[in-house]
């Protein structure tokens, strides 16, 4: 079936019974996204339809949780491009509503609160950032409820999709799901790279061919942290920070290993320590006037 487009959340639920109906099916995966598209979308995208019967993938520029207007304005808005993707992808539905939608009163007068979990990292830089994501992304997970029952009577399984690179927002709204009894299996999908190793996000079309070529530090030093954890040798973040304020463009905010449920930095911190367990090695720096954040899961 052809890729629809709607932008009502009535008419989501009409086309997600009218869908499940048509193919019989029994599933429904929901993809949240703001747009501008790449790879790492269409990663997502495609797991959701190789898992479900009917996908949706969200499209809406959330002002919630931009700190600054301007960088709202400058978010990339490319929904022709978009919808070609995700039709190449298999996707059926595409919710792109406007900001009347979403928001029919204006700004919402009671929003869901990250707590503590958004203290720290993202939280601390940008505040406020998880209380507008989740309000959203909770309102998004009930438009995209599947608009019918599997065959047997039962609720349809409903599965959201996460992109690991943005792990404390993925933490966060695991965390949400399970703390606020939503109907919704929560799948994370590994990070996709460039060929490079850099992560592929739709900042990066705002660096210049230099930039990029420094941001590569930080998958880099990533990568050195990940492979003495394989190795269980200590985890000497020192050097690894120290790669990356060698590069002269880059600007590092953070750089930790976590607990990956509470984002807590590990007790003993496997600086000088043999790495076991799991951890998750965080990232974000300014490059030029670009904002970048990374990760990668540790396990041994």
């Amino acid at each position: 079936m052809a890729l629809k487009l709607v932008t009502t959340a009535a008419s989501l639920r009409i086309e997600s019974a009218r869908l499940l109906k048509a193919k019989q099916g029994s599933s429904q995966g929901l993809v949240p996204t703001m747009g501008a598209l790449h790879e790492g979308h269409a990663q997502l995208a495609r797991t959701a339809v190789e898992q479900n019967d009917v996908v949706v993938v969200s499209i809406f520029v959330n002002p919630l949780q931009f700190g600054e207007a301007s960088d709202l304005e400058r978010y990339p808005r490319t929904l022709d491009a978009d919808l070609e993707l995700l039709a190449a992808e298999g996707v059926d539905l595409v919710f792109a509503p406007d900001i009347e939608e979403v928001y029919p009163n204006g700004e919402p007068m009671v929003r869901i609160t990250s707590g503590k979990l958004a203290e720290k990292w993202e939280g601390a830089s940008r505040p406020g950032h998880f209380d507008g994501a989740l309000t959203v992304v909770a309102k998004l997970l009930h438009f995209g409820i599947p608009g019918a029952c599997g065959n047997n009577g039962t609720p349809a399984p409903y599965r959201a999709y996460f992109g690991q690179k943005d792990a404390q927002q993925l933490t966060l709204v695991k965390r949400m799901v399970a703390d606020l009894n939503f109907p919704v299996e929560i799948v994370p999908v590994p990070t996709v790279r460039a060929g490079d190793g850099l992560a592929l996000s739709s900042r990066n079309r705002f660096l210049s061919e230099e930039e990029r070529e420094a941001a590569l530090v930080l998958s880099r030093a990533l990568r050195l942290v990940e492979e003495r954890a394989n190795a269980h040798q200590p985890l000497d973040l020192d050097s690894a920070v120290a790669l990356v304020e060698s590069q002269p463009l880059v600007k590092l905010d953070y750089f930790e290993v976590v607990d990956p449920g509470t984002l807590e930095p590990l007790a003993e911190n496997c600086r000088e320590t043999p790495f076991r367990g799991e951890g998750l090695a965080i990232i974000a720096a300014r490059v030029g006037p670009v904002r970048l954040i990374d990760n990668v899961p540790l396990n041994s």
